[in-house]
């Protein structure tokens, strides 16, 4: 009976570090979490004060003992890959080469990142600018399990990434390095893969095996949308309470091609408490009756 039990993906959500990168990993394992997905630092400045070895151990410690497993770290948001600005482009270059490395000092599993902007630049020039660049950034580095994600987005403004023809471009031009993909639910929807209904989601994981292969895509950010299809507006919404849908979403999180993906949220919060009810929402949609009666009771367990 054991061997016909459903695989099914690891799940948790983007946590604050405002208490230190280790408290990420601690609230986590309070919200039953099995991985997590965090910034290393400021996500919306150049500058990052640097890691201490402190900081460090007491995330690795953290990590040991909760047993979260994969963590993701999201590279920080200034970060343009793609830029036809050189200005910008060696900042992110610089800024994303500072990533890796906090990465592999923290001995996380993930790092994921946009592939970029074009503004005003060739698409197909962003795409090659965008792969020397991952290059650039990552040379002489030895990445250990670390593996780069490319997350597609909703193509809002020139981004690139909206299809996920360019990703397997950007893989293609840089064989030596460790990437893969993360998928997002509410930029896929809002890119124009309509994955509302059955039909439309197995054309999207079709094009998905075709482009850059179910085997590389590790992640999964599950979000509703606020935004409407094809719109190309990138805005997350709160699961079952955006254009995509209730039912849309608990059959993509049951999808068996994604059972091998952490499927991390990034729902809009104000508080991490905000996080419990999407959590709850996406729970429900991938564990068994089973498994949840379990879960109740070693949470009770737990407390008592």
């Amino acid at each position: 009976m054991g061997k016909h039990k459903r695989k099914r993906p690891r799940i948790g959500a983007h946590l604050p570090i405002k208490h230190g990168l280790h408290q990420c990993l601690l609230l986590a394992e309070e919200l039953r979490c099995d991985a997590v997905q965090l910034f290393s630092r400021n996500p919306r400045g150049w500058k990052a004060k640097p890691l201490t070895d402190e900081a460090i151990a007491l995330f690795r410690k953290a990590r040991k003992q909760t047993k979260i497993s994969p963590v993701l770290i999201h590279a920080n948001y200034l970060i343009n890959l793609a830029a036809a600005d050189e200005i910008i482009l060696l900042k992110s270059i610089d800024s994303f080469r500072e990533e890796v490395e906090r990465a592999i000092a923290l001995g996380v599993d993930y790092l994921v990142v946009h592939p970029g902007s074009a503004r005003g630049c060739p698409e197909q020039d962003a795409l090659e600018i965008c792969a020397l660049s991952l290059q650039l950034a990552c040379k002489g580095l030895r990445f250990g399990k670390l593996r780069i994600l490319l997350e597609n987005t909703a193509g809002q403004g020139e981004c690139i990434g909206h299809r996920f023809e360019h990703l397997r471009a950007i893989m293609d031009r840089c064989p030596k390095l460790p990437l893969g993909v993360c998928v997002d639910t509410a930029h896929s929807f809002t890119a124009g893969y309509d994955i509302r209904e059955e039909d439309g989601l197995e054309a999207t994981i079709a094009i998905i095996q075709k482009t850059v292969g179910l085997k590389n895509v590790r992640a999964v950010h599950f979000n509703d949308s606020k935004a409407p299809f094809n719109s190309r507006v990138d805005r997350h919404w709160h699961i079952g309470e955006g254009h995509i849908g209730l039912e849309a979403l608990r059959r993509f999180a049951r999808h068996p091609k994604l059972a091998h993906c952490a499927f991390i949220l990034e729902t809009p919060y104000d508080d991490p408490r905000a996080d419990v009810k999407n959590l709850e929402a996406l729970r429900s949609f991938v564990i068994s009756e089973t498994e949840a009666g379990q879960s109740v009771l070693g949470a009770v367990a737990t407390r008592s």
